[in-house]
């Protein structure tokens, strides 16, 4: 019994003499945490949407007549055209060879009876000019002239279904095989091209974004193999609200100019409908709440102080504060979970 009040004396003498406060109290810990410096920079308010790219210009090309099959030759690299080969408008791709639809046409023929024709005029004018001949049988020269030239120009038009050619610049993404020097038939696939330096997105956007989105908009257009981000805009907007999805219609406009999106690409919008410059920007996971409360805590002197913040615009990862913080305050960004205010902090380099 006697040692026990021994002990107890011993104890509460120790305490007395640490201030009555037992040693290693939370406010003597230090909780180490990582800070970051705040400087001023620019957030962007985003609607994320998602869809397909397409190209701006595409067609399908198909034989016009019949003939036999010759692919011809790229100039570019010296080889037959393929897959993927770059071309220029009225560039020739394919050719059809037959010798019974040339003849049928006679174009040199054609040409020969406008040379005769246009001699004619010339006589006609000269003799109507001195009296030689009436003016109804001057004019009908000009009549032989003129269907003799609207013949010429239909024959060349029909030669011309022997070529096909690319009706703009693009790229070969479709070329079906065919044997060199076999017949092909009206009507057959030739070749797909498409244009994709520009590109196109259809989109739709929920009814709750209409107040937000408006045309010329710039858009942030990402893809998961590309680690550039590609620049769009708005380009139209239906005011219509679908009633079945609640959705509204629009397309982007894409540069694409290094062809870095490929027609049929799903890729990610992200619209921006509203800017801050020159804000202080803090990431959204150290903003913490209670009762409606927003705060963060930053570091002074070595101890954790709660700051009160009103926020505003904010993106996937960052957020925009309007009130209760300054540049070069130092927010904590790791450490803050088990922090309460005037808490003792260790700064971690």
């Amino acid at each position: 019994m006697k040692n026990k009040a021994l002990l107890f004396t011993a104890v509460a003498a120790l305490l007395t003499a640490c201030g009555g406060q037992p040693q290693g109290s939370q406010n003597d810990i230090e909780t180490p945490v990582s800070v970051q410096e705040l400087k001023k920079g620019s957030i962007s308010k985003l609607i994320n949407t998602t869809g397909t790219v397409q190209a701006t210009y595409s067609v399908e090309l198909s034989a016009e007549m019949n003939g036999f099959y010759d692919l011809r030759t790229n100039p570019s690299t010296g080889k037959p055209y393929k897959l993927g080969d770059a071309v220029k408008k009225e560039q020739l791709i394919i050719r059809f060879e037959n010798k019974e639809y040339e003849n049928g046409i006679a174009l040199e023929s054609k040409k020969l009876s406008l040379e005769i024709a246009e001699q004619e005029q010339s006589k006609q004018k000269a003799l109507y000019e001195k009296g030689g001949v009436t003016l109804s049988e001057m004019r009908n020269t000009e009549v032989r002239v003129t269907n003799a030239r609207y013949d010429l120009e239909n024959a060349t038009i029909n030669l011309e279904k022997m070529s096909v050619k690319a009706p703009f610049d693009g790229i070969i993404v479709s070329l079906p095989y065919y044997t060199p020097q076999s017949r092909v038939t009206q009507g057959s696939q030739m070749v797909g091209l498409m244009a994709y330096s520009h590109m196109y997105m259809d989109i739709n956007l929920p009814e709750s974004a209409i107040e937000y989105v408006k045309s010329n908009q710039p858009v942030h257009v990402t893809h998961y193999t590309l680690t550039d981000t590609l620049r769009g805009e708005i380009s139209e907007l239906s005011p219509a609200i679908s009633t079945e999805t609640r959705t509204f219609k629009g397309k982007i406009l894409i540069e694409n100019s290094q062809l870095k999106l490929r027609p049929g690409m799903f890729v990610k919008a992200d619209i921006v409908v509203d800017r801050a410059d020159s804000a202080i920007i803090i990431p959204k996971n150290v903003v913490l709440s209670r009762r409606n409360r927003k705060y963060v805590y930053i570091v002074e002197r070595n101890t954790a102080i709660l700051r009160d913040i009103q926020t505003g615009l904010e993106d996937e990862d960052n957020i925009e504060v309007t009130e209760g913080l300054k540049e070069n305050d130092n927010l904590i960004i790791r450490g803050y979970e088990t922090l309460r205010e005037n808490s003792r902090v260790k700064v971690l380099k």
